[in-house]
């Protein structure tokens, strides 16, 4: 399989890469991820993404080999940027965090809560080592904040 893309993709694609149970959004522990689904999320950043004349391909995965796939993938297709929230990979994979040393594509890692504030493993993260910038604790004005960074580069 060939990551050169045969038609590149203009420079105004944003990947929004989310990890493990954050397709459980707005049910899974409200008082500290928010009512927000992941389909709202998308819902709001498509028409910030409009506004601010780029496009968005959103995922989620539960399997971490997705989430390294997906970044090769960005920057074969040329994105502008990747905003990333790894979930609970952050703070164990090594995998994702050598994936983001390894392309020229930008990664903003996003947490909808602030790790910093929650358990101490939480407190370390493989994935804000290797990112270009972290956004954490504004629920999901998080992936806002980060697309506004992401139309910046």
């Amino acid at each position: 399989m060939s990551l050169i893309p045969t038609n590149p993709v203009p420079k105004n694609l944003v990947y929004v890469l989310n990890g493990p149970n954050l397709n459980l959004l707005g049910t899974r522990e409200p008082e500290i991820y928010g009512h927000d689904t992941l389909d709202d999320i998308a819902g709001q950043l498509e028409d910030r993404a409009r506004e601010l004349g780029l496009e968005i391909d959103m995922r989620q995965s539960n399997h971490e080999g997705h989430l390294v796939d997906w970044l090769h993938e960005a920057q074969a297709q040329a994105a502008r940027a990747v905003i990333l929230n790894a979930g609970a990979f952050t703070h164990t994979s090594i995998a994702i965090h050598d994936a983001i040393k390894s392309v020229r594509t930008p990664v903003i890692e996003v947490h909808l809560s602030s790790p910093h504030a929650r358990e101490e493993f939480r407190h370390h993260s493989y994935v804000g080592r290797a990112a270009r910038g972290t956004i954490a604790g504004f629920g999901a004005l998080s992936y806002l904040l980060a697309l506004e960074a992401a139309a910046r580069f």
